[in-house]
């Protein structure tokens, strides 16, 4: 099954890089979304406003690992899902098939004897 496209190493090293930029994305999210936390408080010394913007990006990041840790969770709950009832569908499938198969063997050798 490693001869189906999206199941090799090139497939394997495109999703890598594919996280590593939507995660350096993300992190520039944080970044701008940080500074615009802290830009309205001008008050702030410099290392206070330092501070609390590696805070942020800090705990924005922490969220969204737990979001994408939950988000793969799910996927693989419902692949394990969609795999079980693919299974039986196909047993079903098969179970018809033979079934009619079966009906019109019969149905052939009773013409066949008449």
């Amino acid at each position: 099954m490693t001869d189906l496209p999206g199941h090799g190493a090139d497939s394997e090293l495109s999703n890598e890089v594919e996280g590593y930029l939507l995660w350096q994305a993300r992190i520039a999210e944080a970044t701008r979304r940080a500074q615009a936390f802290v830009r309205p408080m001008e008050w702030l010394t410099t290392a206070q406003r330092t501070e609390i913007e590696q805070h942020y990006i800090a705990d924005s990041l922490v969220q969204a690992r737990k979001d994408l840790e939950r988000i793969a969770a799910r996927c693989l709950s419902l692949r394990a899902e969609y795999e079980s009832r693919y299974r039986r569908l196909r047993l079903r499938c098969v179970g018809w098939a033979l079934a009619v198969c079966a009906c019109f063997t019969t149905v052939a050798a009773l013409l066949l004897i008449l």
